[in-house]
């Protein structure tokens, strides 16, 4: 098990470290940052003394390098928009986008898995199919038009919740939160559906097709034979071998909610590392989003790692062997 883990760890560095290189390969691409940073009044010295400062004038690898070296001890460079640290700005920014992130993969979550067993358990009822043909539009539409639709609707002709910004927030000091206003929930209740609407529904089409397929098996009908209650055939028994599958999709779909948050915080102007990479394009602000870039592949990486070590605590006839 722990040579497993440690093998795992070593493929997740490699990993990250070609993410990195293509990203920061990419960025030499999107733009000069020297035309956003310089007037034009600029001349030919203050370019080249700038571009040297920042150290744009060194081969692609030595930038890479020392990108990677200052990235290990927590240090992204100085934001070429904002002349401040990027892990400052990168701190401000992430309370906002991990709440929101948070609120969504509960709700993804725990209403996906519930919906999926209640329409395998009822397939046939109308309830399930009325379920099951609303969840086609979570599954076709795209994530911005269910944000501008949910914005027309609760905000627009309803009035009943806000449509952008993140509400009132109280200050912990190393944390900011909304979770302590009234006008921080209601913010917080537009973005989390359109965030997770999809999540939801793919992990509930799921859970039923995994469920209906467990049902089908010959230990189930066994176990109903000896005469166990519905809840502990359905529940105990069936549920329990559904999960498999169901933490794989799970694992990549809340890492995906936090790299496509960038969508919602964009429709609701969200004050998180999403739209902070929104203007960082625009600006060619390129500390910004390599950083940003980086922070998402770890938590991929992260969550994979979490994913496969959850497999064996589900099904033990996953547990590490010799042939790994």
């Amino acid at each position: 098990m722990l040579a497993y883990i440690i093998r795992r760890v070593f493929q997740s560095i490699v990993v990250l470290l070609v993410v990195g290189l293509v990203a920061f390969a990419m960025f030499r691409f999107v733009g000069d940052p020297i035309e956003q940073l310089l007037g034009q009044e600029r001349t030919v010295q203050d370019v080249e003394r700038l571009r040297e400062a920042l150290g744009l004038n060194d081969p692609f690898p030595v930038q890479y390098f020392d990108f990677l070296v200052r990235a290990v001890q927590g240090d992204f460079g100085i934001s070429y928009r904002q002349s401040r640290p990027v892990a400052e700005i990168i701190l401000e920014r992430a309370p906002a986008t991990l709440e929101l992130a948070l609120v969504s993969g509960l709700l993804a979550l725990v209403v996906g898995i519930a919906l999926g067993v209640f329409t395998a358990i009822r397939r046939d009822g109308w309830a399930a199919n009325a379920i099951m043909s609303a969840s086609l539009i979570g599954v076709s539409l795209p994530t911005f038009l269910i944000g501008i639709l949910l914005i027309y609707v609760f905000g627009v002709q309803l009035r009943w919740l806000p449509t952008f910004g993140r509400g009132d927030v109280v200050d912990l000091g190393w944390w900011t939160t909304g979770f302590l206003t009234p006008s921080g929930l209601k913010s917080l209740i537009l973005p989390s559906i359109t965030l997770g609407l999809f999540q939801m529904t793919l992990i509930m089409r799921l859970v039923r097709s995994e469920m209906l397929e467990v049902l089908r098996q010959d230990y189930i009908r066994f176990a109903r034979a000896r005469g166990l209650s519905a809840k502990s055939v359905n529940f105990r028994h069936a549920l329990k071998n559904t999960m498999v599958p169901v933490i794989t999709v799970t694992g990549l779909q809340l890492g995906a909610i936090i790299a496509f948050a960038i969508i919602t915080e964009t429709v609701f102007q969200w004050p998180g590392v999403g739209l902070l990479f929104i203007n960082a394009v625009q600006f060619v602000d390129i500390p910004v989003m390599a950083a940003y870039l980086m922070l998402i592949s770890v938590m991929f990486v992260l969550i994979n790692l979490i994913v496969d070590i959850l497999y064996v605590w589900v099904d033990p006839r996953l547990r590490i062997d010799g042939r790994h």
